[in-house]
């Protein structure tokens, strides 16, 4: 799993923090007046917007510098508290929370069915896990922080082997999100025609982060300038669906123990 990639709150990062928050927003019939945990928490950035709804919640994260950092800016909230740990296996007693949120986090780790079964392990009977990750088939290029991004049949499949009933959406976004991701994906191709053999899919992934960060920036900063929706979009400009799959930004799955 790779360590460094973590939400960025600047300016021209803006439509992806409401991607990634939408999940958060989308969660809360689940989690209010439950006890939670949220895998893959970073500073809790997130976290504790959960736990305003929540009997308790538990923010796992694997670098012991971010829990810390995340301990300090939410030490106010008596009900949220954090651990760290590399997962799976999860730090948590079995059968010991309500619900288990983790987005944007399974497409980091290698052990993602082990990840599945572990979560399945901590769940209450009856429990539910909420995991968002990207759809594939929607990436232009390759992200050196992803050690596997899903297809909804993969997620499909591996799920459905872990627990008893899941359900399938995916993340869409009204025109304006559309047309920023559509101005983003022309400036991916105009740099990937400098690699026409596709050689960053075969290098290390290592050897990537530096570039990928810092074309990530210039694009979002460009895209800032040039589309004047970029700073507008919020959580509301993004919904669920459960037709044309393949062509939405992100799968969510609902998994019931």
């Amino acid at each position: 799993m790779f360590d460094r990639e973590r939400p960025s709150f600047e300016d021209s990062n803006n439509v992806t923090v409401q991607r990634c928050f939408y999940a958060y927003e989308f969660a809360k019939p689940y989690i209010t007046n439950k006890n939670t945990a949220d895998i893959g928490c970073a500073d809790g950035y997130g976290t504790q917007y959960l736990a305003d709804f929540t009997i308790s919640t538990v923010g796992v994260d694997y670098s012991e510098v971010t829990i810390a950092d995340a301990r300090k800016k939410h030490a106010a909230k008596t009900n949220l508290t954090f651990k760290s740990g590399k997962v799976p296996p999860i730090p948590l007693e079995t059968e010991s929370v309500d619900v288990v949120t983790a987005f944007q986090f399974i497409e980091h780790i290698e052990l993602r069915k082990a990840f599945m079964e572990d979560v399945k392990r901590v769940l209450k009977p009856g429990g539910v896990f909420i995991c968002t990750t990207p759809n594939v088939k929607m990436s232009i290029a390759r992200n050196p922080f992803h050690v596997h991004e899903y297809t909804f049949d993969e997620m499909q499949k591996e799920a459905s082997s872990v627990f008893s009933k899941i359900e399938l959406q995916g993340l869409q976004g009204n025109e304006a999100v559309n047309k920023y991701y559509d101005d983003n994906s022309k400036w991916a191709k105009r740099i990937l025609m400098l690699d026409p053999l596709g050689l960053h899919k075969l290098v290390p992934a290592n050897w990537l982060v530096a570039p990928y960060n810092f074309l990530t920036s210039i694009m979002r900063k460009n895209l800032k300038e040039t589309n004047n929706d970029t700073l507008k979009i919020t959580t509301q400009d993004f919904h669920l669906t459960k037709d044309n799959l393949d062509k939405t930004w992100d799968i969510y799955l609902i998994a019931h123990k």
